[in-house]
């Protein structure tokens, strides 16, 4: 472990044991807290960022410099269903992403729990990834991923998209992925004081926020009781003092059981999602990008072009 993580990792105990104290887990005072001090940062510099609307969710488009106007990475962020975003506390990452991969991010602002319970999140993300072929690109030229939630999201996501015979993305990554609501992984148990941000003895309380009496083995809302045969190639990152190490380790073995290729990383010492914190530890930047070399390798290299051509033409059109 660097210096500066271990420094970062002092700094997150202290502030989350701060966070927790004032706010406990009650949703809205929780998003307010985190969002406050998300907000203080801008978005990084050498890109672009766009607010749109995909059928109707709030998304981002983040292009960094690199970005190539073909490829897209769409992104699900983190924070338990009940706070974050992508322009609070995403900006720096997904910038990084796009940088990373080469490809537009689309990260979208799906609605959050217990305002909007189960399966609005899953429902929104479809939606949103419709958009995306609506516009021209085509699966193979689109990469998913997510962290934390927004990782549980993106495999819950992925299973509806295939039992709905929707065309998957070419790839899939996993950071810290939340994939067991019900909270029976072991290591919820054996990693309960060593993980700085995520209270493992009230991980199932965070859950009912989302689930709201709602079955938490169903699998479009915890995906590690999916059935996972058909999904693309997957990376997931963690870290070994997390409470959701074996959401991580569960997961990828039911995925190379179903034939998945998968590639798991278990980074020692390393906190939850920890490449949210590259601007501070150069394990985030490594981690990033690995993340960028996977998606890389598996991204085609170019939407449909007769479909981006209709749509421009009708564009013009309506000009």
């Amino acid at each position: 472990m660097s210096i500066r993580a271990y420094l970062v990792r002092l700094v997150m105990r202290l502030v989350m044991r701060q966070i927790h104290k004032e706010n406990g887990l009650e949703p809205a005072a929780l998003r307010l807290a985190i969002d406050k001090r998300a907000r203080r940062g801008g978005w990084p510099e050498g890109g672009k960022v766009e607010e749109v609307s995909a059928n109707g969710v709030k998304a981002f488009w983040v292009d960094a410099e690199n970005a190539d106007p073909n490829r897209v990475f769409y992104y699900l962020h983190g924070g338990g269903y009940i706070f974050g975003a992508p322009d609070t506390t995403h900006k720096d990452l997904l910038w990084r992403l796009s940088k990373a991969s080469g490809a537009r991010v689309l990260a979208i602002d799906y609605r959050l729990a217990p305002e909007a319970p189960f399966p609005a999140a899953v429902d929104d993300a479809i939606a949103a990834y419709n958009w995306l072929l609506e516009q021209g690109y085509r699966s193979e030229a689109i990469a998913i991923g997510g962290d934390s939630a927004g990782g549980g999201l993106t495999f819950g996501t992925l299973l509806r998209m295939r039992d709905e015979r929707i065309p998957l993305p070419s790839c899939a990554v996993g950071l810290s992925p939340w994939t067991d609501l019900a909270g029976t992984g072991e290591t919820v148990i054996t990693n309960l004081q060593s993980d700085l941000i995520i209270p493992g003895d009230r991980l199932v309380e965070t859950g009912e926020h989302y689930l709201q009496g709602q079955d938490p083995e169903l699998p479009y809302a915890s995906p590690l009781y999916g059935n996972h045969v058909g999904l693309p190639p997957t990376l997931i990152q963690v870290g070994e003092p997390e409470v959701l190490l074996d959401d991580s380790r569960r997961l990828a073995a039911k995925l190379k059981r179903a034939g998945v290729p998968v590639a798991l990383e278990i980074w020692k010492g390393m906190p939850h999602v920890f490449p949210l914190l590259a601007r501070f530890m150069p394990e985030g930047k490594r981690a990033i990008e690995i993340i960028g070399t996977f998606v890389q390798g598996h991204l085609a290299d170019e939407a449909d072009p007769a479909l981006i051509a209709d749509l421009r033409g009708e564009a013009a059109a309506a000009e």
